[in-house]
């Protein structure tokens, strides 16, 4: 399919960048992009009707970590990359709120809760052994004496069933993940930044002076400059870098009169993840622990094995007694990599890359595109 001269003319001729992906990381590049400059001419092309990836199918989450999440990441990634990486996440959450403002994202400081079930007390003490040590770290970040604090006795007005212990996450809260996308895209127009869906990019070919973008549609055009913001699926397009796609699935159910759950719930180290929504439904995903490597993929789907999973995790911890029906099941692609931070560097100098949001792209997708968009004018 060819373009018509108009097509070229009002979305094509003389575009100073291409973002590829619409996501949060996207549209922050993009609006930082013209923030920065009013008269560049951006483009936005997103290969799904909406951001195909998390951004709209993520769990809504604007936390920074479970204990045991952090703890883990300690032993493996060490303390001053996990510090720094949680002061990340914790400005791109103050970021992300003043820009768009909490009521356009349905923004609830409801606190987080991380739960521990009867066969996780070696957890729980060890999580006491370092919860002092915890607030001292985090307290300097996000400006709260008491970050983490035990909260057992809470279990039962949630309506919880087998939870042995709670710690509290004083400084979380949750957000309407369609909201803060619809706020973003809003917020992007209205700048001038152009958003096209339905387009996938199929390769990037270097060029003098710039990029050829190819499309699968056939289509091709030269731009001075690429920001790649597609998370989960970069190896599609650039395979040298460190991204691994791993699926998470999710399910909501239907509304449930009289339910108690408030907050955003953690469990096995953020493993397994769940909340209340604002019209009384409980949404709970993740368990791609179960199969890391079935999950290990950029497919969307459904198995048998996780949802049966998080079906009876649901039936047994969440909602035990209840009455109520899976009215939603989908699943998004997150992007990982053995460490956690992102990737945003200029692997040339007309082609910046910001992916790798580890799960966190609420928390840091913010700062990492207006990262990106300032590599614009570095390169």
């Amino acid at each position: 399919m060819n373009l018509s001269y108009w097509e070229h003319d009002i979305y094509f001729r003389n575009l100073d960048v291409v973002v590829v992906g619409s996501g949060i990381v996207g549209l922050h590049a993009a609006i930082r992009l013209k923030e920065l400059d009013p008269a560049l001419r951006v483009l936005v092309v997103e290969a799904g009707i909406l951001p195909s990836g998390a951004s709209t199918k993520n769990a809504g989450f604007a936390c920074f970590g479970s204990m045991t999440e952090l703890m883990a990441d300690i032993r493996s990634q060490g303390e001053e990359s996990v510090f720094d990486l949680v002061e990340l996440r914790w400005k791109g959450l103050a970021r992300l709120r003043r820009r768009l403002g909490d009521k356009n994202i349905g923004f609830q400081q409801s606190g987080g809760f991380e739960v521990f079930l009867s066969d996780d007390e070696h957890i729980w003490k060890a999580c006491q052994d370092q919860m002092k040590y915890m607030n001292q770290e985090l307290g300097g970040i996000v400006g709260r004496k008491t970050v983490f604090r035990r909260a057992d006795k809470r279990s039962y007005g949630f309506g919880l069933e087998g939870v042995s212990h709670l710690i509290e996450n004083t400084a979380e809260g949750q957000i309407h993940t369609g909201k803060m996308m619809q706020s973003l895209l809003s917020y992007a127009r209205k700048l001038g930044v152009e958003i096209l869906n339905g387009l996938t990019v199929s390769a990037l070919e270097s060029e003098a002076g710039g990029i050829e973008v190819q499309f699968t549609n056939g289509w091709r055009i030269q731009v001075a400059k690429v920001i790649v913001a597609v998370n989960g699926f970069a190896n599609r397009l650039l395979p040298q870098l460190h991204v691994r796609p791993a699926r998470n699935q999710v399910l909501v159910t239907s509304p449930i009169p009289g339910l108690t759950l408030k907050g955003t719930f953690h469990y096995n180290e953020g493993y397994v993840y769940f909340r209340n929504t604002d019209d009384g439904r409980v949404l709970l995903g993740g368990g791609r622990n179960l199969d890391t490597e079935g999950e290990t993929t950029d497919q969307f789907g459904l198995t048998d094995q996780i949802q049966q999973y998080l079906e009876g995790f649901l039936q047994e911890v969440i909602l035990p007694g209840k009455t109520y029906a899976i009215e939603q099941r989908w699943s998004g692609i997150l992007g990982l990599g053995s460490e956690k931070k992102p990737i945003i560097q200029a692997l040339t100098p007309h082609l910046i890359v910001a992916v790798r949001l580890g799960g966190m792209g609420v928390a840091i997708g913010s700062l990492t595109g207006e990262r990106a968009a300032e590599l614009f004018f570095e390169t």
